[in-house]
């Protein structure tokens, strides 16, 4: 049986087009023009999951978000938000939000995606349902007191994985990477992209400090280069084809939203035609370890980090690649694992231990304990692009 939707929105026309383009994909929608509306409509008939609106007159979205939480605690909701009303999602987040939207959604086939991820998610708690009502009714109070300390860090992390890419294989280049968390939020983040024209764009960056705070400045970064993957493909704006721009684009954005927050970054597009790579660096570290069939080596480049100086400039880089390789990357939570003394010889153990991988990122994070323990001192995110057999 097709899925029902409520759709709350206080825009008919968005209204109106959310429910004709469900109507195509056979799903079961109804509308609420406000909060009042959509609860009397969810009293009625539960719907099997919610889009809502953050951003309404009289009730906003996030007290309508709490009322649903309190009395429908298992039924889904997407928010949907606009880019400049970020706060108010990782809010959401907190709540319960299952996932959020950026307005305007001009695709949307977007939403149907974050449907059937919500939905899939519902299914799967309504069969473990008996098996976590017994484990909350033994460890009521003790769960209480670890969701208030975990809220935040929940909150976060979720928002992280599900901006996460999956394996990506392009042009006979192939993306993958690996993320070990540690008890703390931290930001780190990474991505990567088909942007058309043969060209692979991908990228590793590292928030500064721990907490919903950096976590959230990753939910920009993603809707950063979101927007700009979309005036790609409007032909408004070729900024993911330029490394540097890239990062100057990021830095003026952190500044501007005087979250006092900075992050190191590395940015790369490769061409698969011609294997020619360009990168920009901002303040990155460890560099990224590029292996073929001469060995392996740390790529050259610098920069200052992106999001703390207003006059921070950035130098686009570029390397030849060849037929077979494999290009590392690593947040610097993997040096904070390792038990050499000085920083030299953790970069050297790096190397060799990246050489000896030959690309393959569990072999990598194998030698060096990354997926040994559940007490890292920090994150740990790692990344593989690359081609051919070494």
């Amino acid at each position: 049986m097709a899925a029902s939707v409520l759709v709350i929105d206080d825009d008919s026309t968005v209204r109106d087009s959310m429910i004709a383009f469900l109507d195509d994909y056979e799903y079961r929608a109804a509308a609420a023009g406000n909060a009042t509306e959509a609860l009397e409509s969810i009293a009625r008939s539960i719907p099997d999951i919610v889009v809502c609106d953050l951003k309404m007159p009289g009730m906003h979205g996030i007290e309508l978000l709490e009322l649903i939480k309190k009395d429908y605690p298992d039924l889904p909701v997407i928010v949907v938000s606009g880019a400049g009303v970020m706060d108010d999602v990782v809010k959401a987040l907190r709540l319960g939000a299952d996932d959020f939207l950026v307005k305007p959604i001009l695709d949307l086939e977007v939403l149907h995606h974050a449907l059937k991820k919500a939905l899939q998610r519902a299914r799967l708690e309504c069969d473990n349902r008996a098996y976590r009502e017994h484990l909350e009714k033994t460890n009521r109070e003790l769960q209480r007191g670890l969701n208030e300390l975990r809220a935040d860090q929940q909150a976060g992390r979720q928002a992280q994985l599900r901006m996460l890419p999956d394996p990506l294989d392009y042009e006979s280049i192939h993306c993958e990477h690996l993320i070990y968390p540690s008890l703390m939020l931290s930001g780190d983040f990474l991505d990567y992209f088909e942007l058309g024209d043969n060209q692979l764009a991908f990228y590793i960056a590292d928030v500064s400090g721990h907490g919903a705070s950096s976590a959230f400045v990753t939910v920009l970064l993603k809707n950063l280069t979101y927007r700009l993957r979309r005036n790609r493909q409007r032909g408004s704006s070729d900024d993911l084809m330029h490394p540097a721009q890239v990062l100057d684009r990021i830095n003026s954005e952190l500044l501007a939203s005087e979250l006092e927050k900075h992050l190191t970054m590395f940015y790369g597009v490769i061409d698969t035609r011609t294997l020619e790579m360009r990168y920009s660096v901002g303040g990155h570290f460890p560099m990224p370890v590029l292996l073929d069939d001469e060995g392996g080596r740390y790529l050259e480049g610098r920069g200052m980090p992106v999001g703390l100086f207003r006059e921070a400039q950035y130098q686009e880089y570029s390397a030849t690649l060849k037929a077979d390789f494999a290009l590392l990357m690593f947040s610097d939570g993997i040096l904070e694992i390792m038990k050499e003394s000085t920083l030299n010889d953790k970069e050297a153990l790096l190397l060799d231990v990246a050489v000896r991988s030959r690309g393959d990122l569990s072999v990598l994070t194998s030698e060096l304990g990354a997926g040994t323990t559940d007490d890292l001192p920090d994150d740990i995110a790692l990344m593989a692009v690359r081609r051919g057999r070494l």
